[in-house]
């Protein structure tokens, strides 16, 4: 199994080296299909574009090959990487993410359940202070809990949501031109 605090402390460094913030170091698929899940943003925008997720897997990856080199690789196994940014129905996975995302419906687990005995909890989040997170939980009452009882948590998607995270510019987006199915056999044909 892989160190993810360890994986956490040499993948943050290239992420900010490329003044990005890093949201999520994380192994998922098993056995079968070892993943390094890598989520990262921009801060002022908190998106990521292709030229970002590019650079940023080009860090990652010379910094975890010269490890193996030296013989001191943090995965003993093959695994794929994977670097993309938090989407958005993100994971909140920072104190400050809770603080940020303020006023947008969350979905939260829990390591615990609360006193009345819940372990999830659905509603808008409220915020974040002093450790805290504060969320509305729908038709029951405002919650607060300790950051530190998150599992784990993720916006769910709404349209105040989709309206909060739309792209900062679509430049580019008339340049792409239908194909007609006929044009595009003609296209492929070779002369001989």
């Amino acid at each position: 199994m892989a160190d993810i605090a360890l994986l956490t402390r040499l993948i943050e460094p290239e992420a900010q080296a490329l003044g990005l913030a890093l949201v999520r170091v994380k192994m998922f698929g098993g056995v079968s299909d070892p993943t390094l899940q890598v989520m990262a943003e921009r801060p002022d925008t908190r998106q990521l574009t292709i030229e970002d997720c590019a650079a940023l897997s080009r860090r990652i990856s010379e910094q975890l090959d010269a490890l193996e080199a030296e013989g001191r690789d943090p995965i003993d196994h093959a695994y794929r990487l994977e670097v993309s940014s938090p989407g958005i129905d993100r994971p909140l996975t920072r104190l400050q993410d809770f603080e940020d995302w303020k006023g947008h419906e969350a979905r939260i687990n829990l390591t615990e359940p609360t006193e009345d005995n819940r372990k999830q909890l659905t509603g808008i989040l409220v915020g974040a202070a002093d450790g805290q997170i504060m969320i509305d939980v729908r038709k029951h009452r405002e919650v607060t809990l300790p950051f530190a009882q998150v599992a784990d948590a993720k916006l769910l998607m709404t349209d105040a949501l989709l309206a909060a995270t739309a792209p900062l510019s679509a430049d580019g987006a008339e340049e792409f031109e239908e194909i007609d199915d006929a044009d595009a056999s003609d296209d492929a044909q070779v002369e001989g």
